[in-house]
């Protein structure tokens, strides 16, 4: 049987000049609008080039849109509840903390400020709740001809350190915009949803600084020791200076933190004589941006302080895949949810997910896993892209810790088949015109939630991405050069 498609949003292939002139035009746009990154081989400061994207707008059915946008702040109070209830994370992860530092070394900077007293117990979560259509249906044996082409949506995963995208997913509609205007298509800009996620976004980072009530604070944005990614970070700065002038914003390393910051008498994280409102972290989530002690010691001197973290260690933790996998475990959402149609909801969204602990069922996963290797993902704990394994090497992964304890840092997901699209992928010095290929997308929902373990303050969707890849590629990383910029084109069901 062959892979179910979606239609183009208008007629394809393109004639090859018209083409080779909108594209050139598009171009231009998108250096001029902030479309663009640093370039990771010939790395200048002085310079950028464009973000790869895809020249029209992808399709989604307005249903399943709309469903995840309205479910957005569901999950937001579930990932809130989950990240302020100690006992289930402890739970969660007591095989993973044995066998992956790197979640070890956050798991120990949480005891240590909870034995010590939380200092802040406000915490800014912004979310990403990445999903994809699945064109299996998983009541019959073949495609769901219901609902052809596709039957649902299921979540990939569930990002806690995750603004990435708040000005490229709006961006990507606004240069597909243009481009659609430019090939006598401007009637269809309809039928792309407005995206906030900028101003969403950063309306979360202005809502939590005021809640921290110190006059004359500061905003840090903790980042990488070389930025890629310059547009996306560089226009949350942007678009929190316009709208409120009066915070100053510092962009800090975690090497930075260490050496300009201190701890006051009253818990306050002190950077140039003045207090820190928000320390929001653009690195951090990976190990090899905690190259030493140092890092690690600027992270715990962060979450020890009365600054808003976003995400705090609790969050980081509770984005965990080992945290999702068992989510999706039978009677846990109503731990968290009760029961109801909201969590039958919630958990329709959820594909296979297995455990690899060392017990029965892990048995069973590793068991189905090698059986039919191409059916699973292999994940470990870690967000930021490009750390799964799929097909063959999930195979050759499991064989080789089949009887070791490394296992328990991964967990088991099965695959989702979504439906292809036929389109074109624009990439810095890639030859003009590029070929008509087969495409599948992934969209991300914005969520900011900001509240104490007993109170909600605010809580509400903000703004959607869309990154679309190779119909043959694994991953679908932006900064990593596999995906693109994309954005939604609403089907009508």
């Amino acid at each position: 049987m062959s892979q179910a498609r979606l239609p183009p949003c208008i007629p394809l292939p393109l004639e090859h000049k018209l083409l080779v002139t909108v594209i050139e035009k598009a171009k231009d746009w998108a250096l001029m609008h902030g479309v663009g990154m640093r370039d990771k081989k010939h790395f200048t400061k002085d310079s950028i080039q464009i973000a790869p994207f895809v020249l029209l707008p992808s399709p989604f059915p307005s249903t399943e849109f709309n469903k995840a946008v309205e479910l957005q702040p569901v999950l937001n109070e579930l990932m809130h509840k989950v990240a302020h209830d100690v006992e289930f994370l402890e739970h969660t992860l007591q095989n993973a903390l044995q066998v992956d530092e790197f979640t070890a070394n956050l798991y120990d900077i949480w005891i240590k400020v909870r034995e010590e007293g939380i200092t802040q117990p406000i915490t800014l979560g912004m979310l990403r709740s990445d999903i994809m259509l699945e064109s299996r249906c998983p009541h019959t044996v073949n495609q769901c001809a219901k609902h052809t082409p596709y039957c649902s949506w299921k979540q990939v995963e569930i990002n806690s350190i995750a603004s990435g995208f708040g000005h490229l997913g709006p961006i990507s509609r606004d240069i597909q915009s243009y481009i659609l205007r430019q090939l006598g298509h401007g009637d269809l800009i309809k039928k792309m949803p407005e995206n906030g996620a900028l101003s969403g976004l950063c309306s979360g980072i202005i809502e939590a600084y005021d809640l921290f009530g110190v006059a004359n604070a500061i905003v840090i944005f903790v980042v990488e020791e070389v930025s890629y990614n310059i547009c996306d970070q560089r226009f949350h700065e942007f678009e929190i200076s316009e709208k409120r002038p009066d915070i100053m914003i510092h962009r800090k390393t975690l090497n930075e933190l260490y050496e300009e910051t201190t701890v006051n008498d009253k818990k306050q994280l002190i950077l140039e004589g003045r207090p820190v409102a928000v320390v929001y972290y653009r690195s951090g989530y990976e190990p090899s941006q905690y190259p030493s002690s140092r890092e690690w010691d600027a992270r715990l001197r962060v979450e020890r302080s009365s600054a808003i973290k976003c995400p705090s260690i609790q969050y980081q933790l509770a984005g965990t895949k080992k945290v999702q996998q068992t989510l999706a475990s039978p009677g846990v959402l109503e731990k968290f949810m009760g029961t109801g149609a909201t969590t039958n909801s919630v958990r329709d969204i959820f594909t296979g997910l297995y455990s690899l602990d060392f017990d029965e069922s892990g048995e069973r996963a590793v068991d189905m896993a090698l059986a039919d290797a191409e059916r699973f993902v292999l994940k470990p704990q870690r967000e930021g892209g490009g750390n799964n394994l799929y097909g063959p090497d999930v195979r050759e992964a499991l064989l080789r810790m089949r009887h070791s304890r490394e296992r328990a840092a991964y967990i088991l997901m099965e695959r989702i088949l979504p439906p292809l699209v036929s389109g074109y992928v624009v990439r810095p010095g890639a030859p003009v015109p590029p070929p008509l290929c087969d495409l599948v997308s992934e969209l991300g929902i914005f969520g900011v939630i900001i509240g104490t373990k007993e109170k909600i303050f605010s809580n509400r969707q903000v703004g959607h991405m869309l990154r679309t890849k190779l119909a043959d590629a694994n991953e679908g990383g932006v900064a990593a050069g596999l995906g693109a910029l994309d954005s939604p084109f609403l089907l009508d069901s």
